[in-house]
């Protein structure tokens, strides 16, 4: 069965699939614990946050990103989603408003909804939020914190440019804005501006973890905190749920330290932008938007053609996409559809997309 997205949109799950020969990397790794001989500290109660020498791990990687900050200032998790939650969870009070963009991340309202915070939808241009209408909206209401994804936009793809990061963050200083910069697709970018926390260390909270560069089921994020905030961050960790395993965490810093996730991000760009030239091709003159080197793409529909209608369509032929609805903060739907792209072989990729094209081809005016 061909599928181009799987039933349930989430993060991105279908984002990355498991490259060829990462059954072998997780063996060797094992056989690699299984020798050392500290092993029995994987299964020891590990500080909230992780032990200092795994998130100076971290700290090392981060500078590839931008991002300059002390091991303290690292926090593990069990996941990017975990990191938010924690933000989320320590960082706002209920009845507080959370600013993000009229087209976000799914999971962004799902933790909203959880903490009882009040979404604030911010338009969405061709390039970036409204960054004047959240000016105007910062000063209507009190907003407590700004939800967004400067490099490789899920699900728009858009990298904001040096000269609207800066504007964000002097927004968010104006207004004494928390920033929560969601970085967990910029590997896809090889050349980004510098990310946010770069140009307001002092407010900015940076997520992200290694399910879409390495593995789905590699349960491992971070966030980096500020220091006013580290304190509260670290409590919350500890009452949720601790930080991330102890194994995991060995797996993850060991193949940050010997280069196996950078090499795998190079990978996987690859493939992302080889998947995008395939869409590119079989969608030909539909109406489509995506970041060159990414795994999904946006789908703008004509009036006559419902979402609904297309999205059952296309799941009778076993292709499974998300609606925009998933993706809405705000009560404007859009008329379009989100497609996952790593899913199928690279080879199978075209005749499903094709067959996208088909089904909205055959639907009369």
């Amino acid at each position: 069965m061909e599928k181009v997205e799987p039933g349930v949109p989430c993060h991105g799950a279908a984002a990355t699939d498991l490259a060829s020969g990462q059954g072998d990397l997780l063996r060797q790794a094992l056989r690699t614990m299984a020798a050392s001989g500290d092993v029995e500290t994987r299964l020891r109660q590990h500080p909230p946050g992780g032990h200092r020498h795994d998130r100076a791990v971290l700290a090392t990687y981060l500078l590839e990103r931008g991002i300059d900050t002390v091991p303290d200032n690292v926090l593990l998790t069990s996941g990017s989603q975990q990191a938010l939650d924690m933000v989320l969870r320590t960082l706002a009070l209920p009845g507080d408003v959370l600013a993000v963009d009229a087209l976000s991340y799914p999971g962004i309202k799902l933790l909203a909804s959880a903490h009882s915070l009040k979404l604030a939808p911010v338009p969405v241009t061709a390039t970036g939020p409204d960054l004047d209408t959240l000016d105007q909206m910062c000063r209507a209401r009190p907003v407590r914190a700004i939800y967004t994804i400067p490099t490789v936009h899920n699900p728009l793809g858009w990298v904001l440019d040096r000269e609207q990061r800066e504007r964000l963050a002097n927004l968010a200083r104006l207004h004494d804005c928390l920033l929560i910069e969601d970085g967990t697709y910029a590997f896809l970018e090889s050349s980004p501006p510098p990310p946010l926390q770069a140009f307001a260390p002092e407010r900015t909270c940076y997520v992200a973890g290694l399910s879409k560069n390495v593995a789905p089921g590699l349960r491992f994020g971070f966030a980096v905190v500020p220091d006013r905030h580290l304190e509260a961050a670290t409590s919350g960790l500890r009452a949720a749920a601790w930080g991330a395993p102890g194994v995991i965490t060995a797996i993850a810093t060991s193949w940050i330290s010997d280069g196996t996730v950078t090499r795998l991000e190079k990978d996987r760009r690859e493939d992302a932008a080889a998947r995008q030239d395939i869409a590119r091709a079989a969608l030909a003159g539909l109406d489509i938007t995506a970041h060159p080197v990414s795994y999904t793409l946006w789908l703008a529909l004509e009036p006559h053609q419902r979402t609904d209608h297309v999205a059952a369509d296309l799941a009778e032929q076993g292709i499974l996409v998300s609606t925009a609805d998933a993706f809405a903060t705000g009560p404007t739907r859009p008329r379009a559809l989100r497609l996952a792209l790593a899913t199928p072989p690279r080879d199978e990729l075209g005749a499903a997309l094709r067959r996208v094209k088909d089904t909205l081809d055959a639907i009369p005016p």
